[in-house]
C-alpha cells in the first residue's frame, strides 16, 4: 500500500499565524497565553485568544461566517499555497474537519438579542458542518465533505479518516485537521463547574503537563489543515514531502460522557495499534495539566516504552486547542522533524512524573518519527505515527 504523506499545513493559533512563527515558539519554548480579565463574572482566566478576526480573505468578505470556519479556512489557504498544486482540476480531492465546540463562540455572542437584530445567518453558526462547507466552498472543492465532531481528537478523527480514503482510493488529496473557537463564558464556566480550569492565577500557574502540584488547563483558540496524498502521486508532481502518516488508531473508553478510563487500556490500544513495532524517536503527548489526562499518558507511555523514549507536550506554549489540537501535534512534528529538535515541556518540573524522561528543555537532534496522543470527550483515544519520509 503506497503511503500517505503530508504535502502541505497551515496553522492560525494564538501569536502563531504561520509556519516560521510556530517553529519559534516551539523551539524557545514560548508561552502564548494571556489573562484575560474578568471573564467570568469578576473571575481572571488564563486563555489562548487569536487577536485576528480574518474576516476578509483573499479579496471575500466573510463576516458572517463563523469564526471558527474563518479560522480554518485561513489555516487552509496557507496548506493549499505550501502544497503548490498547479492543476487540480482533475483530482477527486475531499474535506475532512474535526471541531469539538463548533460555533459557539458566535450564539455566545447573540443568545440574548432581540428578533429584530437575530443574525440572518444564525443556523449557519450553530450548524456544526459550517466549518467543512465552508472551507470547501472556499477552495472552490466539490466533492466528499465531512465534519467530525469527536470532541478533542476530532482532528486526529479526521486525519485518520483522510488516510482512509487515500488507502482506499476513493479520493486523491484530503485537505484534513480542524479548528476550535470555544473561549467564552458557557465554555469556561462549565469547566470551572468540572474543576478543569483555575481562575485567578498566573500563566505559569495553570496549563503545566506532568505535574501533581497543579491543576487545570489552559483553553484556546487554533485551527490547523494539512494536504495528504498518496506518496506516488505527491513525487510525480514534485511535491515537497513533509512527513508520512505510518499509522493511526482509535479506541474509546466506553465509559460516561463526563468520566475517562483511568487504567490507560484503551489509549494503549490505540497508541500500540499506530506504531506498530516500531519505536518513535519521542512522544508528542496530549497532557495539558490535568491530573486524570496526564496520568493516562504517563501509565501508557511507561507500559510501551519504559524510560528510554523522551516524552513531551507543547500544551504549556499553545494552551489546550480542543478539537483542532490534534492536528496542531502533528504540525509541531513536522517542523521536529524538518528542523531537528524536540520541542520542551515548559512551566512544569515534573512534580510526580520523575520517572518519565520528560524533555524540559529544546533538544536538538535527527528526529526520525514521532507518536502523537490525543484524548477527547466521551472517551475517544486517537493515536498517530508521524515519520519522515525516505
Amino acid at each position: 500500500m503506497d503511503n500517505v504523506v503530508i504535502t502541505g499545513y497551515g496553522i492560525k493559533a494564538p501569536h502563531i499565524d504561520n509556519k516560521m512563527q510556530f517553529k519559534t515558539v516551539l523551539e524557545h519554548g514560548i508561552c502564548t497565553h494571556r489573562v484575560v480579565k474578568d471573564r467570568l463574572k469578576g473571575r481572571d482566566v488564563v486563555c489562548g485568544v487569536i487577536d485576528h478576526e480574518f474576516k476578509m480573505l483573499r479579496g471575500k468578505n466573510l463576516k458572517r461566517y463563523p469564526r471558527v470556519s474563518r479560522l480554518a479556512m485561513a489555516a487552509a489557504d496557507e496548506a493549499m499555497e505550501m502544497a503548490a498544486f498547479e492543476d487540480r482540476g482533475s483530482l477527486r480531492i475531499a474535506v475532512i474537519l474535526g471541531t469539538s465546540a463548533g460555533g459557539i463562540s458566535d450564539i455566545a455572542v447573540h443568545k440574548n438579542t432581540v428578533y429584530e437584530k437575530f443574525p440572518i445567518h444564525s443556523i449557519a453558526l450553530a450548524n456544526a458542518h459550517s466549518l467543512s462547507s465552508a472551507v470547501a466552498h472556499h477552495l472552490e472543492i466539490v466533492g466528499q465533505v465531512y465534519t467530525l465532531t469527536t470532541g478533542c481528537t476530532s482532528s486526529s478523527d479526521a486525519i485518520m479518516m483522510g488516510k482512509m480514503l487515500l488507502d482506499s482510493g476513493t479520493a486523491d488529496v484530503c485537505v484534513v485537521g480542524g479548528s476550535d473557537a470555544a473561549v467564552t463564558e458557557w465554555s469556561l464556566m462549565g469547566f470551572l463547574k468540572m474543576q478543569g480550569i483555575t481562575t485567578d492565577v498566573d500563566i505559569h500557574q495553570t496549563g503545566v503537563p506532568f505535574s501533581k502540584g497543579h491543576q487545570g488547563f489552559v483553553m484556546a483558540e487554533g485551527a490547523g489543515v494539512l494536504i495528504l496524498e498518496r506518496e506516488k502521486s505527491a513525487r510525480q508532481r514534485g511535491a515537497k514531502l513533509f512527513g508520512v502518516i505510518k499509522g493511526v488508531a482509535s479506541a474509546n473508553d466506553g465509559t460516561s460522557i463526563l468520566a475517562s478510563d483511568e487504567t490507560g487500556q484503551n489509549m494503549l490500544q490505540a497508541l500500540s495499534t499506530a506504531v506498530g513495532d516500531h519505536t518513535p524517536t519521542y512522544v508528542n503527548s496530549q497532557a495539558l495539566g490535568l491530573k486524570v489526562n496526564d496520568e493516562v499518558d504517563s501509565i501508557v507511555h511507561k507500559t510501551l516504552f519504559g524510560s528510554s523514549v523522551p516524552i513531551t507536550s507543547i500544551k504549556g506554549m499553545t494552551g489546550h486547542t480542543l478539537g483542532s489540537m490534534g492536528v496542531i501535534q502533528v504540525i509541531s512534528s513536522l517542523l521536529s522533524i524538518e528542523y531537528g529538535f524536540i520541542p520542551p515541556t515548559i512551566k512544569t518540573n515534573g512534580d510526580g512524573f520523575e520517572d518519565l524522561l520528560i524533555v524540559m528543555e529544546t533538544q536538538y537532534k535527527k528526529i526520525n518519527s514521532i507518536a502523537v496522543t490525543t484524548h477527547g470527550y466521551g472517551g475517544n483515544n486517537t493515536c498517530l505515527f508521524i515519520t519522515k519520509t525516505s
